[in-house]
């Protein structure tokens, strides 16, 4: 029910009109990227097919559609039966896609496919904004750990999507408890300014912290004095402190001074973690800067300033009264679309560096000997195919983003608007 009333009014008329069962084909595709990016990030796939896999009408839904009259009887009776029995194809998740990638195929009845749209995109468009920003935070952040904390700034069901994202596109780990339930993600944590102001003294505090945690733990030191703070962090926790966090201020000018002073203290091994509404440009700012660790939350969840991915779900096939299929396609000049099944493959050079996305309509491209097909099946039958959700899903998707980031040209890594860092190229019949 997360869904737009007009899909279940375009079900009823084609039920009516006799079109409903016509195999179709839809395709999900974002006609650009967000302004001045290079590449996207896949991501959400995992979890729309988990949903997919157990989307059906239950009695309280059917009612409630019966009740206002959304849909007459025959559509109920449909809905009351519903169950995916088609076929999905796409990118998987944490592979890279540029404007116009085949992100998702759907192949089944007209009457099947249409009730998935808001669905879809609504999964998609959110998890591959996250999964964009995430991938450009880890790519400023090299091989410094990122963490994800953006729980507090979003819905509580996005904020799980978001962790689990982050994670697909390099993140370490999450505060996010509810994604480490479900995903196997890794959750980390230790303490808010407001366990510091608890206690009378901020000594107390720390004392507590490290009672409770060992001297292992990660101390909050800018609630009051961060020099006083970072003295008596290793005072009480001495140089099996693990780390301290800088939350406020000039965080690169800060970050030098205190990892001096926990050098010139004998904490040469003790940990700088900096927060404080950090994005990709933030992170690349204080590479120059002695930090280890970063947490990021605000800017990821929300996409880092792009929240969406635009991505759209058209019919661009389907059979006609011979059981024919037929390309179709949407004509408006700033809207148009492509019609025909796609195929989608990756061309290499022959350093293994991607040159661009050839796109096959009605047929797969040819490959020539090095190049990757980028198109994977995720459902035959109505059945869901192994390996693509839960915790398996996620480590998966992690590995294919490692290895499609190795794979694209030097100039995704810049952070400079640009066009898209590799071409998509249409082959037609």
């Amino acid at each position: 029910m997360y869904t737009d009333h007009y899909e279940l009014t375009m079900l009823e008329a084609a039920l009516r009109s006799g079109a409903a069962h016509r195999r179709s084909v839809f395709e999900v595709f974002a006609r650009r990227l967000p302004d001045g990016r290079r590449y996207g990030i896949v991501a959400g796939t995992g979890r729309l097919l988990e949903g997919i896999k157990d989307f059906k009408f239950g009695d309280a839904e059917l009612a409630f559609l019966d009740q206002h009259e959304v849909v007459d009887k025959e559509t109920l009776d449909y809905l009351a039966d519903y169950r995916f029995s088609g076929d999905i194809w796409g990118y998987p998740e944490g592979e890279a896609y540029f404007p116009h990638s085949p992100i998702l195929i759907v192949e089944s009845t007209f009457a099947e496919a249409c009730i998935l749209e808001t669905y879809v995109l609504s999964v998609l468009n959110h998890d591959t904004a996250i999964a964009s920003a995430a991938s450009r935070m880890t790519s400023a952040a090299g091989n410094r750990p990122c963490i994800e904390m953006g729980s507090r700034r979003t819905q509580e069901e996005s904020a799980t999507a978001a962790a689990r994202a982050a994670v697909i596109s390099g993140f370490g780990s999450t505060s996010n408890l509810e994604a480490g339930r479900r995903y196997g993600i890794r959750t980390v944590g230790t303490a808010a300014h407001s366990f510091t102001l608890l206690h009378d003294t901020e000594r107390e505090a720390f004392e507590a912290q490290i009672s409770a945690f060992g001297p292992g733990t990660t101390l909050l030191v800018d609630t009051y004095d961060v020099d006083a703070g970072v003295r008596t962090a290793v005072e009480l926790a001495g140089d099996k402190l693990g780390a301290v966090r800088l939350d406020s201020g000039d965080l690169v000018a800060q970050a030098q001074w205190v990892r001096e002073l926990l050098d010139n203290l004998g904490n040469v091994n003790t940990r700088i973690v900096v927060t404080s509404d950090l994005d990709e440009y933030a992170i690349a700012a204080l590479q120059s800067a002695p930090v280890d660790v970063y947490g990021v939350g605000t800017s990821l969840v929300t996409g880092s300033g792009a929240p969406t991915a635009s991505m759209v779900y058209k019919l661009v096939s389907r059979t006609n009264d011979a059981g024919e299929f037929i390309s179709v396609a949407k004509a408006a000049k700033n809207k148009a679309s492509v019609g025909g099944r796609k195929y989608a493959l990756r061309k290499l050079d022959e350093h293994g560096i991607a040159t661009h996305e050839v796109v096959g309509i009605g047929h797969p491209p040819e490959d020539d000997g090095n190049d990757r097909p980028l198109l994977q099946q995720f459902v035959k039958n109505g059945e869901l195919l192994p390996g693509w959700t839960g915790h398996e899903g996620v480590v998966r998707a992690q590995k294919r983003h490692a290895d499609t980031m190795a794979e694209l040209p030097p100039v995704v890594r810049r952070l400079q608007r640009g066009e898209p860092a590799i071409p998509t190229i249409y082959e037609e019949d």
